[in-house]
């Protein structure tokens, strides 16, 4: 049966089961059991390679020994022991001192829930996942893969989870231009299900792992932080996917509630990449946590004064942000000062609209920026539609080789980019001209014709313009109308 098969035939069981309601909480129950039976697969691994290796799950509770055997427990006896024991021991979980591994399942059973009722129904689906694939067979390892992506695209379609994911394409290419090297600490502040991390890791294993050493260097070099229990579950279990043995530093705690002056010295990070929530507003009092100057309830805007503070001088940062972070005045004026006065701002890939379709028609563009000299120009680039295409749509998404283009006008940021040109996409603007704006980053490719603009000025002012040239069409109706009405001693007024 094909992966996509599978999932659906799980997620068909769970619709029987009265307690599960909507499919977050469909994959909130299926990622939990994932997650046990992913581990379980990877701790046969290293029973093998570690000749001390203790389980911190106890025996009992261990995947092999409850959920394995298709004839093993069911009914109230599996539904009692799921709530009764698997639950309340996973969330309490101690493990040996020290053991961070049992910290990571804590954490993750922290905010899970058993929705189903129905024992006979739980023990189809751990039945349906024992058999989907094993972990431990290297032919079937791209099949764990594919499954995740499936389960990430049914949350995707999941209206209630209140999320959207960046396609893989878009953070394939951001980490490919940030480059992280194998020391680098990579941090993704907002991981949401871990997908900018997970292309980091494959980044590094790649171009800079050539031995077990320089593995273990990798292993310590991700960091990440999500607030939401499901998003964090998922990326957690993304990580072991990917080889993160113990994933302790991917976090469940919201970033931007810890104070900006806390962040000492020492977690200042090599590379961040991320897409932080726009359109969003956190919690009243999260915005004392920040200077004054930058204080705001906007979500994103929060975000990008962290993701300047927590850099390391020469650190690089790639991000996602909306064209109205580009345009915004007030606070917005202020923090793109600042990072235009402490960071080189050297690229701006300004995207077409669907590429998030459908879960949001916001423009978006990419900011690639260096912290540590200020901006002296910033050169913009207009992600064209692939030839013969409108529109993306789930038929017709994004693909990576789209980026071919702008990886080979890149150049190197070491000796000022100065291999780039100005071509049809491509344009660049000085630092002066952005301040005669003041910092109005939305600026259009003048390479091209009439562009719709999202300014607020320019809008206002076009408005102003129809308005003039609608009253002097109206004044020419009345003078026609007026002569013509004139050998009757009529006048209109």
């Amino acid at each position: 049966m094909s992966i996509s098969s599978s999932i659906k035939s799980i997620q068909d069981i769970m619709r029987k089961d009265v307690g599960v309601d909507g499919d977050a909480q469909r994959i909130g129950q299926l990622v939990w059991m994932l997650f046990l039976k992913i581990f379980d697969d990877r701790e046969q691994e290293w029973e093998l390679l570690e000749d001390d290796y203790e389980s911190p799950i106890p025996e009992a509770l261990r995947w092999r020994n409850w959920a394995a055997d298709p004839e093993g427990i069911t009914g109230d006896e599996l539904k009692k022991f799921i709530d009764n024991e698997l639950f309340p021991e996973l969330q309490e979980l101690l493990g040996r001192e020290g053991d961070q591994r049992a910290v990571v399942i804590r954490n993750v059973f922290k905010d899970a829930y058993n929705y189903m009722k129905s024992g006979q129904l739980l023990r189809q689906v751990l039945n349906k996942i024992q058999d989907a694939v094993d972990f431990n067979k290297a032919r079937e390892r791209h099949a764990f893969g594919d499954m995740y992506e499936q389960i990430l695209r049914d949350l995707q379609n999941a209206g209630n989870a209140g999320e959207f994911y960046t396609p893989r394409p878009v953070t394939e290419f951001m980490v490919n231009r940030v480059d992280p090297k194998l020391t680098d600490r990579v941090m993704d502040p907002a991981c949401g299900t871990g997908g900018f991390l997970t292309c980091a890791i494959e980044h590094k294993r790649k171009n800079y792992v050539r031995n077990p050493e320089e593995e273990q260097a990798l292993q310590g070099s991700i960091f990440g932080v999500e607030k939401k229990p499901l998003p964090h579950l998922l990326a957690t279990t993304n990580m072991i996917l990917h080889g993160i043995d113990v994933p302790s530093n991917i976090r469940h705690d919201n970033t931007l509630s810890r104070p900006l002056r806390d962040w000492g010295p020492k977690e200042r990070v090599d590379v961040i990449v991320a897409n932080p929530p726009f359109g969003g507003m956190e919690e009243d009092g999260i915005e004392t946590n920040f200077p004054t100057a930058f204080r705001t309830r906007e979500t994103a805007d929060l975000f990008m004064t962290l993701f300047i503070h927590l850099l390391k001088p020469g650190g690089r940062a790639a991000v996602v942000l909306p064209d109205g972070f580009l345009f915004g005045e007030g606070m917005k004026t202020r923090l793109k000062e600042k990072l235009l006065t402490e960071c080189n701002l050297h690229t701006i890939v300004r995207l077409p609209n669907g590429v998030f379709s459908p879960y949001t028609t916001i423009k978006t563009n990419l900011l690639f920026f260096t912290k540590g000299q200020s901006t002296e120009q910033v050169w913009y680039y207009e992600h064209p539609y692939p030839k013969g295409v409108k529109n993306y749509s789930k038929t017709r998404p994004m693909k990576y080789e789209e980026f071919t283009p702008e990886i080979a006008w890149w150049g190197c940021e070491a000796d000022g980019f100065v291999s780039r040109e100005q071509n049809a996409q491509a344009w660049t603007v000085s630092i002066e001209e952005i301040k005669a704006r003041n910092y109005n980053l939305d600026i259009k490719n003048p390479h091209v014709g009439e562009q719709v603009s999202h300014d607020p000025d320019e809008l206002l002012q076009a408005y102003a313009r129809q308005q003039q040239d609608m009253a002097a069409i109206r004044d020419q109706l009345k003078d026609i109308l007026n002569a013509a009405l004139s050998n009757n001693g009529c006048k209109v007024s």
